[in-house]
């Protein structure tokens, strides 16, 4: 799972618009599609930003429609949305049901851990624990709903759970070990994990999944060093651990030289929008100046004070799920593979991680 480094935004969610549109139906009209097939697996379509509200403010009209349509043009035909907490699981499993193509998480991210004990009436302990164990059964009804509602199936991973110290004034760390191990239990479902953007958390994050056993899990571990990200958590695991794909920003010389050493069974493809877009600065952008088909890739941006749906164009700033060929051409030119090679592995490692249709 390959991205660029996380600059999460945690923001009041928009009430959704039914969307009758079937995402996978969206584009079957329009010409130049990309003749390759991607799965963005870290997609935050869930966030108000792509229905035109910003910091709470509607900054241009709702082109989520559009957003789908430039998605599908560049050959993304599936989208796993990241659930980051129990509202947020609730509404992006929502939009997955509504839009063909698309699946979700469920989980509570550690910046927000501060909601398991939301309904505390008091800071005594016995509370805490009843309100943590009451949200903790609120997102595994949400995943048992999903696998017994005789619906489409889209909640495929729980998370993302995990350790963050780099951000502790959203939560400290102590509330986050308190319950990291709580999303862990959710289910048998594969998991996405912040593998901690500190030492210290990555330790804590090491100690705790070693007691646990997973289906599979992705770890995002942001970090440049290549011995604790790949070796570490990739080689001498005994096994439920054998499954473990590894998260690794583009951004630096040192992520690059992580993504040269991770095997092509482990690659899988995200873009983590609307953050993370591939920016001038970062090491990665030298390659871009070759990539295929850009203007799929590389569509043109356009401020948002001055964007409306039908002018065919990206907000500056806000990066959208048809930037993954980016992200793909990258790690095809670090790999020394081909276009098409990398694309294929990527697909059928995400495939086979979340059981998708």
């Amino acid at each position: 799972m390959y991205g660029q480094h996380s600059k999460m935004h945690f923001v009041r969610r928009a009430s959704w618009k039914t969307c009758h549109r079937y995402y996978n139906s969206t584009m079957t009209t329009i010409e130049g599609t990309s003749p390759h097939k991607f799965i963005d697996i870290g997609s935050n379509l869930g966030d108000p930003i792509f229905r035109g509200e910003y910091h709470g403010k509607q900054a241009h009209p709702d082109d989520f429609e559009e957003i789908l349509a430039r998605a599908k043009r560049a050959g993304v035909v599936k989208q796993i949305l990241t659930g980051d907490c129990l509202k947020g699981s609730k509404e992006v499993r929502e939009l997955a049901l509504q839009n063909e193509g698309l699946y979700s998480t469920v989980g509570c991210h550690p910046c927000r851990a501060n909601e398991f004990e939301s309904n505390a009436p008091t800071t005594d302990p016995i509370d805490v624990e009843r309100s943590a164990q009451e949200y903790l059964e609120g997102l595994d009804q949400l995943i048992a709903e999903d696998q017994a509602s005789g619906k489409r199936r889209v909640v495929v991973a729980v998370g993302e759970c995990g350790l963050d110290y780099d951000r502790l004034s959203h939560a400290s760390k102590e509330t986050q070990l308190r319950h990291f191990h709580l999303n862990i239990e959710l289910h048998t479902l594969g998991f996405f994990f912040d593998g901690g953007r500190t030492s210290e958390a990555h330790q804590d994050f090491i100690r705790i999944i070693k007691t646990h056993q997973s289906k599979h899990e992705i770890t995002r571990s942001f970090t440049d060093k290549k011995e604790r990200s790949v070796l570490e958590l990739m080689d001498g695991r005994p096994p439920p651990f054998h499954k473990e794909n590894i998260n690794i920003s583009l951004k630096t010389e040192e992520n690059l030289e992580v993504v040269k050493a991770v095997p092509l069974d482990r690659i899988m493809l995200e873009t983590d929008c609307p953050w993370c877009e591939i920016r001038p600065s970062h090491a990665s952008h030298r390659y871009l100046k070759d990539i295929p088909t850009k203007e799929m890739f590389i569509p043109s941006t356009i401020k948002k004070e001055r964007h409306q749906a039908s002018d065919g164009k990206m907000v500056k700033g806000r990066n959208e799920p048809c930037t993954i060929g980016q992200v793909a051409w990258v790690v095809s030119q670090l790999k020394g593979i081909s276009f098409d090679e990398l694309i294929n592995h990527a697909w059928k490692n995400s495939i086979d991680m979340f059981g998708l249709e």
